[in-house]
């Protein structure tokens, strides 16, 4: 039998379950596009979840999926694989992972993190977490930063928190208070480290990465870093990447580099890297990233790729997509780099309000294909082949 058969085989029942389970409310049906050139067949990655957030209060998040055996990329499955839940995965879809066999959705202002059957798509359970943002996994555990607040600009908006989920019972287990509006954690050597941006609170940012000790959950340093800060990910020699957002106005958005130095137990500051960086994504000793640059002064945004070497901590290139392909991107909003091959995909959020594409480059920044996405095409997760038994 083969792979496209088989794929057809697993999802046939679910089709038909559409007809049945909501009498009074039509379920959009999923969309497929054939892509061509996807990674070989023996590739130890099976495809990836795609994330669009949908505009906030649109209530309209939804899942894609890049099934590279078959070339098949679907579009909005949630809503066809549970016909029976009303609302669908809800308002901001804001980050996505798979742990084990399961895929786990951040949903921002719906309040929960929906966990799925990576495998299927099919819905599990869900966890209610306040204003929740990023997810990261160690250790049998899920770890969730939350604003706990409202979602509301307020210079009295409390303190952040991250939440310990049991990936098993899906209950909450410990909770950890760190700075305001905590954005993405990293794990390294049983520390988190968690990047507070204090965006509810502008002008007046928060500029520091929480240390939480994980034996037994708690704060134990905040570490001065840059203000408004978003994003941080681990590279290969387990040295923190850490962007500031700026004050989009005077202070430009900057990226930090964070690691061990001999006689300290803690990640200090190291290196201030001078460009702007909204996102980014690592392959073999380089990082890529982009900025979306906005300015408060100008009303302009300021678009930019490239790539640092991870060792010399320099910009190596200045643009990543070597095609000139670049200007038709209109929004930058996402990027992931194929653990194997190299590939880059890039989202694209146009105007926030319809449909994004997806773009697909080679490790040598030269366009491979492109796909129309869900509102607001934003997060990656890889699924393994591994979550097949194969």
């Amino acid at each position: 039998m083969n792979s496209t058969f088989r794929f057809f085989i697993i999802f046939l029942p679910l089709l038909t379950l559409t007809t049945g389970c909501r009498d009074d409310e039509l379920v959009v049906p999923t969309e497929y596009d054939i892509i061509p050139d996807t990674p070989v067949a023996d590739s130890q990655i099976r495809g990836f979840y795609l994330l669009n957030e949908g505009n906030m209060g649109s209530n309209k998040c939804t899942l894609d999926y890049m099934d590279f055996p078959t070339g098949l990329y679907a579009r909005n499955l949630y809503a066809e694989r549970n016909p029976t839940v009303v609302k669908e995965l809800g308002d901001v879809g804001n980050d996505i992972g798979i742990y084990g066999s399961r895929l786990y959705i951040v949903v921002n202002c719906s309040h929960k993190v929906e966990v799925l059957d990576a495998r299927s798509g099919i819905r599990l359970g869900q966890v209610d977490i306040p204003n929740c943002r990023y997810v990261r996994f160690h250790r049998g555990k899920a770890y969730v930063s939350s604003y706990v607040g409202p979602v509301l600009i307020d210079p009295d908006a409390p303190k952040g928190a991250v939440y310990e989920v049991d990936t098993l019972t899906l209950s909450v287990t410990r909770k950890c208070t760190v700075g305001y509006q905590p954005e993405e954690m990293e794990v390294v050597d049983d520390y988190m480290y968690v990047a507070n941006s204090g965006g509810y609170r502008a002008p007046d940012y928060d500029n520091t990465v929480s240390v939480i000790q994980m034996i037994d959950f708690k704060q134990v340093q905040q570490i001065p870093v840059g203000i408004n800060l978003h994003r941080l990910k681990k590279d290969r020699y387990n040295k923190l990447w850490v962007t500031s957002r700026g004050d989009y106005q005077y202070r430009p958005s900057r990226l930090y580099v964070m690691q061990k130095k001999p006689g300290y137990n803690q990640m200090i500051v190291t290196d201030t890297i001078p460009v702007a960086c909204s996102n980014m994504a690592f392959f073999g000793d380089s990082l890529y990233y982009y900025a979306t640059v906005w300015n408060n002064y100008t009303a302009s945004n300021t678009i930019s790729y490239g790539i640092i070497d991870l060792r010399s901590k320099k910009v190596v290139s200045d643009n990543f997509i070597t095609d000139g392909s670049q200007n038709d991107i209109v929004m930058p909003y996402g990027i992931a780099i194929h653990p194997e091959t190299g590939d880059i995909y890039i989202t694209d959020a146009k105007n926030y309000v319809s449909s994004g594409t997806l773009y697909c480059y080679d490790r040598f920044g030269r366009r491979k294909w492109s796909v129309r996405t869900g509102d607001i095409p934003a997060h990656i997760a890889f699924l393994p082949r591994s979550v097949y038994g194969k």
